[in-house]
């Protein structure tokens, strides 16, 4: 199928759900990005947290990630997706408003915090794995490139617009106050999610049903079985690691080490940004004119190979200039994998283990981060920050290998819904 013709067939058969769940997701992590400025803003200038105290508040917000997103997919599994992305959202509503209300009552402190972070958490966990596993549902199969390309390239927007629009509302309304903006866009999200009428399978009836441990076992299994899904998913494991050792002290090298001043650290991170939403929105004329597995493996590819000038730098505007084409180039082909990857895992994946496969996606890339950093604290020690950071570039081009013998590589399209059940999986994906 041509690009000039692919586009226009997408516009055609949208729908107004996958424009609805486009929005929700655009509605939550805009309010999400405001929250992710306001909280350490909150405990640092109003409750004179410690760098202790910051440092457990940054990790009970990860933590769910690590331990809630299996049985959160196992679950997503069992259940219609869309009232869990109701529940989560009103969840993390109710969770959030309870800091303006403490605030307002003197009562706030780094306690209630840490519960609202570690809810918060889990409630963006089961609306996640409900959300990303529902997508199927809404759009054709042969659409699904496109459909999560619209839907990177809106995210991006709006994480992008509420990190500025936190910035300014803390500045304006104080941290407190600012979090009644995530509060509305989760009950933005879910009236949203409520709008979409698209039906869903059926779900097994719970007569049927064995525990929700055996039914996180099977999904594990499935993915153990799916030699391109297992790779592909291997593959973001091992890169998130290396990306996490580096960016434990990747701001701290720039400032310190490179003596950036903030202001241009900024608009390095707004060029990477925009790297970012360029990536999201071209990735299906790329995939279209190259194939989907050459701009899975380009996008793996060139992340270890963005980070030699960083390994290079010296301080200088020359320097930051080349940092933030750098930066840019690795958010554009990282985007335009990341979209084209997802989409391939959702094609080839049965629609009973949709949710399953996603969040043993989650658990394997965020809990590698945590792990990741208390390696790259020892790195430091032995090597110097430099020394990590060249680790952490060296550990990325291990995920390139593992696909490179892997059937991604012979990917040209997308394959068909009759590659999940007529290809045997031993040879699954392979053209």
């Amino acid at each position: 199928m041509t690009t000039s013709t692919q586009p226009a067939k997408f516009r055609k058969r949208v729908s107004p759900d996958l424009r609805r769940l486009v929005g929700s997701e655009c509605a939550s992590l805009s309010g999400s990005a405001v929250s992710t400025v306001a909280l350490p803003t909150l405990a640092v200038l109003d409750l004179d947290a410690s760098t202790t105290q910051i440092a457990l508040l940054a990790f009970l917000g990860q933590l769910p990630n690590a331990i809630v997103a299996l049985p959160a997919g196992a679950f997503s599994d069992r259940h219609a997706k869309r009232p869990l992305m109701i529940a989560a959202d009103l969840t993390a509503a109710a969770v959030l408003v309870t800091i303006p209300a403490a605030a307002f009552a003197g009562v706030l402190g780094i306690g209630q915090l840490y519960a609202v972070a570690v809810v918060l958490g889990i409630a963006k966990i089961v609306h996640s794995s409900a959300s990303i596993s529902y997508l199927p549902v809404l759009v054709e199969a042969d659409l699904l490139q496109h459909a999560n390309s619209r839907l990177g390239a809106a995210s991006s927007v709006a994480d992008s617009a509420g990190s500025n629009m936190g910035a300014a509302l803390v500045g304006a309304v104080g941290a407190a106050r600012s979090i009644l903006a995530d509060v509305l866009s989760y009950l933005v999200s879910a009236f949203l999610v409520w709008r979409i009428r698209t039906p869903e399978p059926a779900a097994a009836p719970a007569e049927g049903r064995g525990s929700l441990a055996r039914d996180i076992g099977e999904g594990l299994r499935y993915v153990a079985g799916q030699p391109t899904i297992r790779t592909v998913i291997a593959a973001l494991s091992t890169l998130s690691f290396g990306l996490a050792i580096m960016n434990t002290y990747w701001a701290y090298y720039l400032l310190a080490g490179l003596r950036m001043s903030p202001s241009a650290f900024g608009v390095m991170m707004g060029v990477g940004g925009a790297g970012s939403l360029a990536g999201a929105l071209l990735a299906p004329r790329i995939a279209s004119r190259i194939g989907i597995g050459p701009t899975i493996i380009i996008g793996f590819a060139v992340s270890p190979l963005a980070q030699i000038p960083l390994l290079l730098a010296g301080p200088g505007l020359a320097w930051q200039l080349g940092l933030a084409a750098a930066l840019a180039t690795q958010l554009f082909w990282a985007t335009a994998s990341g979209t084209s990857q997802r989409s391939l895992r959702q094609t080839l994946c049965e629609p009973r283990f949709q949710g399953r496969m996603q969040a043993a996606s989650t658990t394997l890339t965020a809990g590698a981060r945590p792990v990741a950093a208390a390696v790259a604290g020892a790195l430091v020690l032995l090597l110097g920050v430099r020394g990590a950071l060249a680790v952490g570039a060296v550990l990325q081009t291990v995920p390139v290998g593992l696909l490179l013998l892997s059937p991604v590589r012979a990917l040209r399209e997308m394959p068909s819904l009759l590659a999940r059940t007529a290809v045997p999986p031993a040879r699954e994906g392979a053209s």
